[in-house]
């Protein structure tokens, strides 16, 4: 704001001109003591006569009181504004500020929670629960824990089989293996050892001992049926050609023919009854008879090799090969767990003699 005399003749008056646009952000312009500015010379015309006024704009060392501190105000709210334009709220502050500038700011926090607002306290408890403080992470890996601990508790530890007793069949499956391992030796600990070669009928999880006798009575139980279904007849299972499930198990296939029957309705007996005595939860997968090979599964380091899958090129000059037959001498109730037999294979809590 600036003070500007004016001149009618021998008559002078004051007159206060605004000059607050020509100020910068930080009021550099309009500084007191600031230097005079450029005399202005201009006529005005008074009604009824004309008189050439002579008008000289000084700025006043020293504004009016008034003049000043209204300046000042203006100085000092635009600063405020443009910290607060700068400063970060945090999500709280701001509910926290607009919550307290709403009509129902005085309400009780449940009012808050119906209309879709979060308190302080619970934004912050929620935090808390994210970082352990109150126990949220810790339980969770608790529970995680317990999870983990339940599954292996729960993962298969016996199994039910046919051992492959044919040494055609088991020095047929060791020329595949060797004839693999020239072109990928690394390979060798995928390998099936040939002692252990057999079918898988079921598998399933028995917790203790008494569930292990339980499951050999199950076992010599069905005899009585099975001796039925074969009628007097030898089952004889012929193996031919080579296969893979996802090229991560690799296996020498059952032929099709009137054995297939047979031996799906030996696994469906012993599956039911081994249901009925509670050892075997329902399982909806298809039974898919099949002499194991190889598996990568025995090998966890040939990942980190690099090797994720069998190149079925490796044993593509045995894909037709015939293996030879075997028959069913007996059914194995086997432990995966137990240290293996003398003989190579493995343990074997009981058996159903068939041959």
């Amino acid at each position: 704001m600036q003070a500007a005399t004016i001149s009618y003749g021998k008559e002078t008056t004051a007159v206060t001109l605004d000059d607050d646009e020509d100020e910068d952000d930080e009021g550099g312009g309009g500084e007191v003591g600031q230097e005079s500015r450029t005399e202005e010379r201009s006529e005005l015309k008074k009604p009824g006569q004309v008189h050439t006024v002579s008008m000289d704009v000084q700025q006043h060392a020293a504004p009016a009181p008034a003049a000043s501190s209204e300046k000042t105000a203006k100085k000092k709210a635009r600063r405020d504004k443009r910290r607060l334009m700068k400063k970060k709220l945090t999500p709280t502050d701001t509910s926290e500020n607009l919550m307290s500038e709403l009509p129902f700011s005085l309400a009780s926090p449940t009012a808050w929670k119906e209309l879709g607002f979060l308190s302080s306290e619970s934004t912050q408890t929620k935090r808390k629960r994210k970082r352990g403080d109150v126990g949220g992470r810790v339980d969770s890996e608790e529970d995680a824990e317990k999870k983990k601990k339940k599954k292996e508790s729960q993962r298969p530890n016996y199994f039910v089989s046919i051992p492959i007793t044919n040494t055609q069949i088991s020095s047929a499956v060791i020329e595949v293996q060797e004839a693999v391992l020239q072109q990928e030796p690394r390979l060798a600990k995928a390998m099936i050892p040939a002692p252990t070669l057999h079918i898988t009928l079921l598998v399933t999880h028995l917790a203790n001992q008494e569930q292990v006798d339980l499951a050999a009575t199950a076992l010599a139980q069905v005899e009585p049926s099975v001796v039925e279904l074969l009628g007097g007849r030898d089952l004889v299972l012929p193996f031919s050609g080579i296969g893979h499930f996802r090229k991560e198990v690799v296996f020498v296939g059952l032929a099709p023919g009137e054995h297939r029957h047979t031996l799906d309705s030996l696994a469906e007996l012993l599956r039911s009854r081994f249901v009925e005595q509670g050892l075997l939860q329902g399982d909806s997968r298809g039974f898919e008879p099949h002499l194991t090979i190889m598996k990568l599964s025995r090998a966890s380091k040939l990942r980190s090799q690099g090797i994720k899958r069998v190149d079925p090129a490796l044993y593509s000059n045995y894909t037709n090969k015939f293996f030879g037959d075997q028959t069913v001498e007996r059914v194995d109730l086997c432990s995966m767990l137990k240290k293996k037999q003398q003989d190579g294979y493995y343990h074997t809590e009981s058996s159903l003699q068939l041959g």
